[in-house]
């Protein structure tokens, strides 16, 4: 046998993206949640044959066991709750519409110089 080189050889999985709107990354066809916190930050997803784990400015953001079943979503409770109290503040964040403002035919008829008779003036 030969000796081990002097450094490691590069194993596992590396990518960088940036977390999409429904926070959930994809690996080999199984989406993995993320916290919702970093969503539109990028993120760095490292992965081995056991663990799934992705970084946010060097912080952990999400830690899954591997899947190897496909089409698969793993969802962590924490996430699910995280994304639920963000979209709750998002919508109380949101004003209502204005009302229309209603006018008076009547104004219509005036400005068109027509008058209340049905004829023209």
């Amino acid at each position: 046998m030969l000796t081990l080189p002097p450094v490691a050889p590069a194993t596992g999985w590396r990518a960088s993206a940036r977390l999409p709107r429904d926070h959930y990354i994809r690996l080999d066809s199984n989406d993995y949640s993320v916290h919702p916190g970093a969503i539109g930050r990028p993120i760095e997803v490292v992965a081995d044959l056991a663990r799934v784990r992705a970084l946010c400015d060097g912080k952990l953001v999400a830690d899954h066991e591997r899947i190897w079943g496909a089409h698969q979503s793993i969802s962590d409770p924490e996430h699910v709750e995280a994304a639920k109290v963000l979209c709750s503040k998002r919508i109380g964040m949101l004003r209502p519409a204005p009302e229309p403002e209603v006018r008076c035919l009547a104004d219509y008829d005036t400005a068109l110089g027509l008058d209340t008779d049905g004829g023209v003036a």
